[in-house]
């Protein structure tokens, strides 16, 4: 039971870092941005040749080499982001959402099938891969390096949520989500708001593709389409646009997956998620920490 817990734990990290960019977009804009997905990807394959352009790497020095490249990958998928936004989103913010949301995945198969024409369509063996000496944790077993990406998972969760609630920033930014024709009458600029928030979402989903490349070690440029539709289920379970919500969402998530596949068996994990997505959507579709929010005419 406790091994079943520590996975789901585990794997609901990733899922709820993913998530997160989902709904800080969904809550400024109110677009369901599917291009995020693939914004995990682009962080994986960052990482990829980060680490393999650093060459052999001794086992004591992978997991600080890899901590480092995980900010530098944060980096430059954050600028994706806001390229990805100023480029595709933002003279469609006037329009219909159906448009947007096609625009959405248009970007995505761009991401997906730029990467492949780039990096090839066979899956690539990430040049870190984290193992070390198991240990055991109220009766599961772990690693020190799953402790260390829980840890930096929890931290990034943690610092995000304070930024956003306790900085002016974050002020801004839950201003332009409220209301963002009076956020610029108060002298926001929602224009840099927006891109910023496209910034800490993609940040976070690069964050994620380095620290699921090293753990799985294995990566391939459609890795981030079903780990998009599994952050859009954490974000929805959790309340999308309620940041504490979609944190919960995305660890539910994968304790529901670790506890489903033990009962039904491996081959039936994907069908168990969707399966939670549909009920939350039919019986709670504002999410577990949503709020229900009324069109204003």
């Amino acid at each position: 039971m406790s091994q079943l817990v520590w996975n789901g734990l585990f794997v609901g990290s990733f899922y709820a870092l993913v998530a997160l960019g989902y709904s800080m977009v969904y809550g400024i804009i109110k677009l369901l941005n599917f291009a995020h997905g693939d914004l995990y990807m682009l962080g994986a394959f960052v990482g990829f040749a980060v680490l393999g352009a650093a060459g052999g790497v001794s086992a004591a020095m992978a997991l600080p080499l890899l901590l480092l490249v995980l900010v530098l990958t944060m980096g430059v998928t954050g600028l994706a982001g806001v390229a990805l936004e100023r480029v595709a989103y933002r003279r469609l913010r006037g329009a219909p959402r159906l448009s947007l949301l096609i625009t959405a995945v248009g970007a995505s198969f761009a991401l997906e099938y730029g990467m492949r024409a780039a990096a090839g369509a066979d899956p690539r063996v990430y040049p870190v891969r984290l193992g070390g000496t198991t240990l055991e944790v109220l009766g599961a077993r772990v690693t020190l390096q799953q402790l260390t990406l829980v840890a930096v998972a929890v931290l990034l969760m943690i610092g995000l949520n304070l930024l956003v609630t306790r900085s002016r920033e974050g002020r801004a930014m839950r201003a332009v989500a409220l209301d963002p024709k009076a956020a610029a009458l108060m002298g926001i600029d929602v224009d840099a708001i927006i891109s910023r928030t496209f910034f800490l979402g993609s940040a976070l989903a690069g964050a994620a593709g380095v620290m699921a490349g090293a753990h799985y070690g294995k990566i391939d440029f459609m890795m981030g389409f079903l780990i998009g539709l599994k952050a859009f289920t954490a974000a929805v379970i959790g309340g999308i646009g309620n940041i504490p919500g979609t944190m919960l969402g995305g660890l539910l998530l994968g304790l529901l997956e670790s506890f489903g596949t033990f009962w039904l068996g491996g081959e039936w994990r994907d069908v168990f998620a969707f399966g939670v997505l549909i009920l939350f959507l039919t019986v709670r579709p504002t999410g577990l920490l949503g709020e229900r929010v009324t069109e204003r005419v």
